[in-house]
């Protein structure tokens, strides 16, 4: 996988300046707020916030089995609504990337490309931090999508 860099004054760069901005937010769980607390999702809310002035839909309260609960595929439907579908070859710096721990399972992590081998994501236990995609992370992938370009 080859990420391509994010221009400057892009999407791509937008998004990968406001993500780094928020490491070291402590991870809450449904938290979305730089700086006070998040979990992925709001990792991914907060940077939309950023760019758009607000979110494109309300979310729901969901409890850490959310994705396994109803057998849908919310998230990755959620980035198919909003956000444009990109092959992994086609990856670039700011894209959305979503995981899925395995294959039958739907999607339940996100994260934010860096570059073609780092994301910034929030898991539980740890900040928003910065880490390598290595390939226990990249044979999760389950879509990459690129942000909308602001009205």
């Amino acid at each position: 996988m080859s990420v391509k860099p994010a221009s400057n004054g892009s999407v791509g760069a937008r998004v990968v300046a406001e993500a780094l901005d928020w490491v070291g937010t402590p991870y809450r769980h449904q938290g979305s707020k730089k700086g006070v607390g998040c979990d992925c999702l709001g990792l991914v809310r907060g940077v939309w916030r950023a760019l758009y002035e607000d979110e494109p839909e309300p979310v729901e309260a969901y409890a850490p089995d959310w994705a396994e609960a109803g057998g849908r595929d919310r998230l990755l439907d959620a980035a198919r609504r909003y956000c444009r579908e990109r092959p992994l070859a086609g990856a670039a710096a700011g894209d959305l990337v979503l995981f899925r721990w395995k294959p039958a399972l739907p999607a339940k992590h996100a994260g934010i490309l860096l570059a073609p081998d780092r994301f910034v994501h929030a898991y539980q236990g740890h900040a928003v931090t910065v880490s390598a995609l290595v390939p226990q992370w990249r044979r999760r992938i389950a879509g990459v999508f690129s942000f909308p370009e602001p009205d």
